[in-house]
C-alpha cells in the first residue's frame, strides 16, 4: 500500500492549508505534517489504514447509554473518604447486571480531574479522576462495551497547569489560550452564557484578556497555534489506546475565533473536524466522531460535511420538539421538522436523544417554534419543578436557553397541568425516539426514571444539577427489585422496547423513513429496511384521549400479515380503525421479527 500513503499526507496538507492560511508558511505546514502523523501513530504505510467511504459502521442493535462515571456509587460514605469500591467499577457492575442485553455503547461523561461544570472544565487530560478509578477501569469497560469519550477541545480549566504556565508566560501552555483586547468589538459573538466573555488576568506581559466562552473557569484554546492542535492529537492517540471507539467533540462549534464576527461555525472549525476525521480514520477506521453542536438545526446539519466531517451529529431539535408535542397534544411542529430533515447519507447518521446531563437546549427549537411557544414550554417545565437557564442575545435581550428538568418529571402532565399519564407519556417519548432514523442515546437517569434532584441544585447552585443525581448502589437496587416502584417500571418498559428495536432491520439507523399524515394527535412514520424486506408503521397517540386511525390512512397491504410488535398481536387488516389508547405507541410490522 506504499502508493496510497502519499494520499494520506496530501489530505493532511490540504486540511492544514485551509486552516492555517495566512498564519503558517508553506514550509511550516510541511514540517507540521510528520508531527501530526507521529502523534496519531501513523508514521508509514505499514500502519496506515484506508477506510471504506460511505460505510455504515452501525446497525439497529446499537444503543448508547449516557452516564457520569459516578452516577452510581457504592458505600457513599466510604467513597467520600477515598474508601470502598471506585465508581467506575460500580458502574460496570450495574450495567453488566441490569443493562447488558440492552446497551452496546457507554458514553462516560468527562472522567478526568476537573474544577467545575461537572467535568467539562478539565485540569488534566492525561489521567482518570482518581475519585472515579484509573485507566484500568476505563479499559475494563471498553473491553466489554464500545466506549464513547468526550474530547473537551474548546477550553480547559483555569486551574490547569497549562493555564498556570500562561499566567507565568513560561512552559507548555504559555501560548495555548486565545486573548483579545478589552477595546475589541465583540458584540457579534454568539454565546450560550450571560457572563463576561473576557477573563482579565495578570501576566509578566501585563493584563491579558482571555476568551472564555462558557465561564471564567473555562478558558478557551487558541488553535491558531499549531502546538495546540498537536497536543490534542496526542490526547486522541492516548484515548484510542485506552479503548475509545467514539469521540464526542464537545462544544466544537466555538473552536475557532475571529475578533469582529460571530465566532461560531467558522470555516476553520469545520476544517479542523475534517482533519481530525482524516487522522483518526487512517489510524483506526472503526472509530467514530460525533459533534456536539447545540445550535439551530440548519447549522447543526453542516457538521456532516460531505460525509467527511462527523460520522454522527446530535439531533438537538428532537428533545424540545418531542417534549412540546407531548405536553401540548399537537405533533404538527415535530412532523414538519421531520419532513424537513434530509436522510443521512450512508456513512453518516443522526444521534437521537431526548434527555442528557445538560438538560433540554432551546436554541435548536428556534425557527421551529415561535418565541412565545418556547416561552410557554419553559413555563410548563417550571410548573413541573424544572429550572430555566437564560442567554443574552445580540440585542441584550434574555431568552430561555435551556430547560433543566429530569425527563420523568417533564412528562408529569400537559400544559393544562399534572395528570395520571406520567409513565405512559414518558414511555411514549422513548418509543417515538427509538424508532427514528439514527442511533439512540439514553441518559442513565431516563433508564432509571430518576426524578428532579432539587437538593443537588441547592447544594451546587447549578440548575443542571437537577438532572445529575448520584445514586447509592444499594438504594438503587432496592428500588429496582421492587416491581411496584416507578424506577423498576421504567427500566422494565424501556428495556422491553429496546430489545424489540434491536431485532428489527427496519430500525437500522439508515433505513428509509417517511413521515405519515395522520392529523395533529397521532404522530406516525414509516420505516423500511435497507433490503426492503421489512416495513414498520410507527404510530403514537400523543394525547390523553383515545385516538382512532383509519387503516386506509397507513395503507397496510391486504395480502400481507401484519403484526404489532410491542403488544405481540396480529393486526386484522379487515377492520376499519385502529384504536390507539392515550400515549400508546404501535409498531406494526409485516414480520414478527426483523
Amino acid at each position: 500500500m506504499i502508493e496510497h500513503f502519499p494520499n494520506f499526507t496530501a489530505k493532511i496538507r490540504h486540511h492544514l492549508e485551509v486552516i492555517y492560511q495566512d498564519i503558517l508558511t508553506s514550509e511550516e505546514i510541511k514540517n507540521l505534517i510528520p508531527q501530526l502523523q507521529a502523534s496519531i501513530g501513523v508514521i508509514d504505510e505499514t500502519n496506515c489504514h484506508y477506510p471504506t467511504p460511505h460505510k455504515n459502521r452501525w446497525d439497529e442493535s446499537d444503543i448508547v447509554m449516557i452516564t457520569y462515571g459516578d452516577s452510581i456509587i457504592e458505600n457513599a460514605d466510604d467513597v467520600e473518604f477515598g474508601l470502598g469500591q471506585k465508581p467506575l467499577k460500580t458502574l460496570l457492575r450495574f450495567v453488566n447486571e441490569y443493562c447488558d442485553s440492552i446497551v452496546s455503547h457507554i458514553h462516560i461523561l468527562p472522567y478526568f480531574p476537573y474544577s467545575s461544570d461537572d467535568g467539562f472544565s478539565i485540569i488534566d487530560y492525561s489521567v482518570v479522576n482518581q475519585s472515579l478509578g484509573d485507566w484500568s477501569d476505563i479499559r475494563d469497560i471498553s473491553n466489554q462495551y464500545s466506549l464513547m469519550t468526550d474530547l473537551v477541545i474548546n477550553h480547559c480549566s483555569a486551574r490547569s497547569q497549562w493555564f498556570e504556565n500562561f499566567l507565568k508566560q513560561d512552559g507548555i501552555g504559555h501560548d495555548y489560550f486565545f486573548t483579545a483586547s478589552n477595546t475589541d468589538d465583540l458584540s457579534m459573538v454568539v454565546r450560550p452564557r450571560t457572563s463576561d466573555l473576557l477573563k482579565n488576568v495578570e501576566t509578566p506581559k501585563g493584563t491579558q484578556h482571555v476568551w472564555s466562552t462558557f465561564s471564567h473557569d473555562q478558558v478557551d484554546f487558541d488553535f491558531r497555534n499549531p502546538n495546540v492542535l498537536i497536543t490534542f492529537v496526542d490526547i486522541i492517540r492516548l484515548y484510542l489506546d485506552q479503548g475509545t471507539k467514539i469521540f464526542r467533540l464537545d462544544a466544537i462549534a466555538f473552536l475557532w475565533k475571529v475578533v469582529g464576527n460571530e465566532s461560531i461555525n467558522l470555516p476553520q472549525t469545520h476544517e479542523v473536524v475534517r482533519l481530525l476525521r482524516t487522522l483518526i480514520e487512517h489510524a483506526s477506521p472503526e472509530v467514530l466522531i460525533i459533534t456536539e453542536t447545540n445550535i439551530p438545526n440548519r447549522e447543526n446539519l453542516t457538521y456532516f460535511g460531505n460525509a467527511n466531517e462527523a460520522h454522527a451529529i446530535y439531533n438537538f431539535s428532537l428533545p424540545p420538539l418531542l417534549i412540546n408535542t407531548l405536553v401540548t397534544g399537537n405533533c404538527s411542529y415535530l412532523k414538519n421538522w421531520m419532513m424537513s430533515m434530509p436522510p443521512a447519507q450512508n456513512g453518516t447518521t443522526y444521534f437521537n436523544f431526548i434527555a442528557s446531563h445538560d438538560g433540554v437546549g432551546l436554541r435548536p427549537a428556534e425557527g421551529l417554534l415561535s418565541d412565545e411557544e418556547i416561552t410557554d414550554l419553559a413555563h410548563c417545565m417550571q410548573n413541573f419543578g424544572g429550572k430555566v437557564s437564560w442567554r443574552m442575545t445580540e440585542s441584550e435581550i434574555q431568552k430561555p436557553y435551556e430547560m433543566n428538568i429530569a425527563l420523568i418529571d417533564a412528562m408529569k402532565g400537559t400544559i393544562e397541568g399534572p395528570d395520571q399519564f406520567q409513565l405512559e407519556r414518558f414511555v411514549c417519548a422513548h418509543a417515538i425516539m427509538l424508532g427514528l432514523e439514527g442511533i439512540p442515546g439514553i441518559y442513565i437517569h431516563s433508564l432509571l426514571g430518576t426524578p428532579n434532584d432539587e437538593e443537588k441544585v441547592i447544594n451546587t447552585g447549578q440548575n443542571r444539577g437537577i438532572n445529575r443525581h448520584r445514586w447509592d448502589f444499594k438504594s438503587l437496587i432496592a428500588h429496582l427489585q421492587d416491581a411496584d416502584s416507578m424506577h423498576a417500571k421504567v427500566l422494565s418498559k424501556l428495556s422491553m422496547l429496546i430489545r424489540i428495536r434491536k431485532a428489527q432491520r427496519a430500525f437500522h439507523p439508515n433505513a428509509t423513513q417517511f413521515t405519515l399524515q395522520l392529523g395533529e394527535h397521532v404522530f406516525g412514520y414509516w420505516r423500511q429496511s435497507i433490503d426492503r424486506q421489512q416495513s414498520i408503521f410507527c404510530l403514537s397517540n400523543i394525547t390523553n384521549e383515545m385516538q382512532y386511525v383509519r387503516l386506509s390512512d397507513i395503507n397496510l397491504i391486504d395480502n400481507s400479515l401484519w403484526y404489532e410488535l410491542i403488544h405481540e398481536k396480529a393486526v386484522d387488516v379487515k377492520t376499519e380503525y385502529l384504536n390507539v389508547a392515550p400515549y400508546q405507541t404501535m409498531w406494526i410490522s409485516n414480520k414478527a421479527t426483523g
